[in-house]
């Protein structure tokens, strides 16, 4: 007899994002496995939400208090105890040269912008071919502001790891209360700027502005934004393209963020200026916009 190692093509490496979708609503997505060797293969999808050591694991140390690093995929549920994820098929085989299609579904019913999930391929029901993180984000409203440092926990865990400018300033207490003293959400950009011979070469990052495809809104608006107070910030060395703008259904449009520092800025302290966004559709929210500009010394 022959001996042959079984080989397979996954179209999806690591991460498959299912992006924004409004609660109660769903999305889909395709994978596919390619069999590469010369056998039919068995396999098989697991869930870690499905796995039956799901509980034990969770018993772990987290990887901040534990000298193993890993990776942590926590699976997100939905009000009934279901994944917010599914697969199918979950089982079958793959005769040799052909290729199966996976089709993922992320139906949230309740909203959660870090929403994931591992999946993965089982060969014979022992070898892992393939693990994927799923991931997915589930909103209440139709639209969506993306981008900057989070300020919220982005996984079931206890730990936030910031830049250490941002460390700093929160040390000092020059960020922490501009965030507390305000109910609504709020936005933090980090601008770092590095000394060196091109000192005209801005510091920059972009938030996103996007608008969920959807169904549950009968007037199905477009979605405006604009920026507020943002003369002083000019004035400071920022620059922010567009200030304003439409985004359709389904789109998305990134918004450009720059700083230069000024002739007079004290590089050994944080600016610190706040500005705000205005999203106008169906609903209307405002986001407070927290501009942190530090200046780095060059390596």
């Amino acid at each position: 007899g022959y001996g042959v190692t079984p080989s397979t093509v996954c179209s999806v490496e690591e991460v498959l994002d299912l992006g924004y979708v409004l609660a109660r609503e769903k999305a889909t997505s395709t994978f596919k496995v390619q069999n590469t060797s010369t056998l039919t293969l068995q396999y098989s999808i697991h869930l870690d939400s499905l796995s039956p050591t799901r509980d034990k694991d969770c018993q772990r140390f987290p990887s901040f208090v534990s000298s193993l690093r890993r990776t942590e995929l926590v699976e997100t549920e939905n009000c009934n105890g279901v994944s917010v994820f599914s697969v199918l098929p979950t089982e079958g085989e793959i005769d040799a040269g052909k290729s199966q299609d996976f089709i993922v579904t992320f139906s949230p019913d309740h909203e959660g912008l870090y929403c994931s999930e591992c999946l993965k391929v089982v060969l014979f029901g022992k070898k892992t071919a393939h693990v994927i993180q799923l991931k997915g984000a589930a909103r209440d409203r139709p639209m969506f502001v993306e981008g900057g440092v989070p300020l919220d926990v982005p996984i079931e865990s206890l730990a936030v790891t910031l830049p250490l400018s941002l460390q700093k300033a929160l040390k000092e207490g020059t960020v922490l209360p501009l965030i507390a003293s305000h109910s609504m959400k709020s936005i933090l950009l980090l601008l770092e700027h590095t000394e060196g011979e091109n000192c005209l070469v801005p510091a920059m990052t972009e938030l996103k502005v996007g608008a969920i495809q959807t169904a549950q809104f009968a007037s199905k608006k477009n979605v405006e934004f604009r920026f507020d107070n943002l003369s002083h910030l000019q004035e400071k060395g920022f620059t922010v393209e567009p200030v304003k703008g439409k985004v359709d259904r389904g789109q998305v449009k990134c918004i450009s963020v720059c700083w230069v520092p000024p002739a007079d800025f004290d590089a050994n302290a944080p600016l610190i200026e706040t500005a705000f966004l205005t999203l106008n559709g169906d609903v209307k929210e405002s986001y407070r916009i927290l501009f942190v500009a530090t200046v780095l010394s060059a390596p």
